[in-house]
């Protein structure tokens, strides 16, 4: 519609003749007609207000990324929109641009744009038009560049720490062995609160070794060394290996593995890896008696699952964001990488991590491995089915 039409269009109305207006009316009419369909085809959100906040014009997407419908046409719009507060956004002869985090009816990350529609006849707004734009993919996308880009850089301090940190804790555990032969020689009486020293010093520098092989195994790029193997098998080696610990804090193991469950083309060190970080990290959030972990596992035409759950703390809501970041740890003598550790394993075999938690009821860790190509079903007559794996 051109600049100024309405305005020369209302200074004529008392002018012009029923059949001359008749014809301005549909052309009114059409062009409405022409702009809805093209507002209703953009990706972006188009919402047309008056001059108090209210909606006189809003297309299918902004409905979709606000959770509106059609009753929200004559209504003021900020009150539906949680964070917006009218009188600070709409300035007169401001252009506004701002982000925007949702949660309903979905979880996304927006970004809109509010501009006043001046009037031809006078320097006041006499409506706003907001653009909205869903951000969500293009943020993801970001995050996920940007922790690439930080496994790149942990990836170049490794060689680093591998090497300063590395070689001298070896020196230091071939010298600590040189002081423990020679204690020997000495007194016991004078040999005792030596020994008891030295076994500090070699605990500590065992931690620091088991730390740095974490931290390697975290970040290094490797290769999974697939073979068709046994995954219940691997559990029950992994709580064979953890039993001594299980069963000094007297742990409950439950299993409930399903039948026929076939064998995976897999690692099976590092799923062995995998299974024995997630009972550390479930035993030890456990406390008090009655501790309990559940071991389940389940197949479907597509893929196998495992799930491991505990009835202990559970995880804060404020740190699940936070789980797989490096060094982020809810255990006060955790290094935070056994979870990036399990879910950079799972990824490489194809599969997924899920987790849920629940403060003071527990954490249940889903993990989905694919079994192969989705089997394709060919109809080859009406009444036959013929399935090809």
């Amino acid at each position: 519609m051109k600049s100024g039409f309405l305005e020369k269009l209302l200074s004529r109305l008392d002018r012009i003749d029923p059949a001359e207006a008749q014809q301005l009316l549909s052309r009114l009419i059409r062009e409405k007609g022409f702009l809805e369909q093209v507002f209703e085809a953009l990706h972006e959100g188009v919402i047309v207000l008056d001059d108090k906040g209210r909606v006189t014009f809003i297309n299918s997407a902004a409905q979709k990324f606000f959770g509106l419908g059609d009753e929200i046409l004559g209504e003021l719009l900020m009150p539906r929109i949680p964070g917006l507060d009218w009188d600070n956004i709409a300035k007169p002869g401001k252009t506004i641009s701002r982000d925007l985090e949702v949660f309903y009816p979905e979880n996304r990350y927006l970004n809109f744009y509010l501009s006043p529609i001046a009037s031809a006849l006078g320097s006041e707004a006499f409506g706003w038009v907001m653009l909205v734009r869903d951000q969500t993919a293009t943020r993801r996308e970001a995050e996920d560049s940007l922790e690439s880009e930080r496994l790149n850089a942990l990836t170049l301090l490794a060689a680093g720490v591998a090497h300063e940190i590395g070689n001298p804790l070896n020196s230091l555990d071939i010298h600590l062995q040189l002081m423990a032969r020679k204690l020997k020689k000495l007194p016991p009486g004078d040999r005792a609160p030596l020994e008891e020293n030295l076994d500090t010093a070699r605990r500590e520098i065992q931690r620091l070794d088991t730390i740095l092989r974490q931290f390697l195994e975290a970040i290094r790029p490797t290769t999974p060394q697939r073979d068709q193997c046994d995954l219940h098998q691997i559990i029950r080696d992994t709580l064979n290996l953890l039993e001594p610990e299980l069963a000094s804090r007297e742990i409950a193991v439950e299993l409930e593995l399903a039948e026929d469950f076939p064998s995976m083309n897999l690692d099976a060190t590092q799923f062995q890896q995998v299974i024995y970080n997630l009972l550390r990290n479930a035993y030890q959030a456990l406390q008090g008696e009655g501790g309990r972990i559940r071991i389940t596992t389940g197949i479907n035409d597509y893929e196998c699952s495992i799930s491991i759950a505990d009835n202990g703390s559970g995880i804060p809501p404020e740190q699940m964001g936070s789980l797989f970041e490096p060094y982020k740890t809810t255990k006060q003598s955790g290094t935070g990488l056994g979870l990036l550790i399990v879910r950079r394993v799972v990824r490489e075999h194809g599969g997924e991590i899920e987790i849920e938690s629940e403060p003071d009821a527990g954490t249940t860790i889903h993990i989905h491995i694919p079994r192969g190509p989705k089997p394709v079903r060919l109809l080859e007559t009406k009444d036959k089915v013929i399935d090809i794996d």
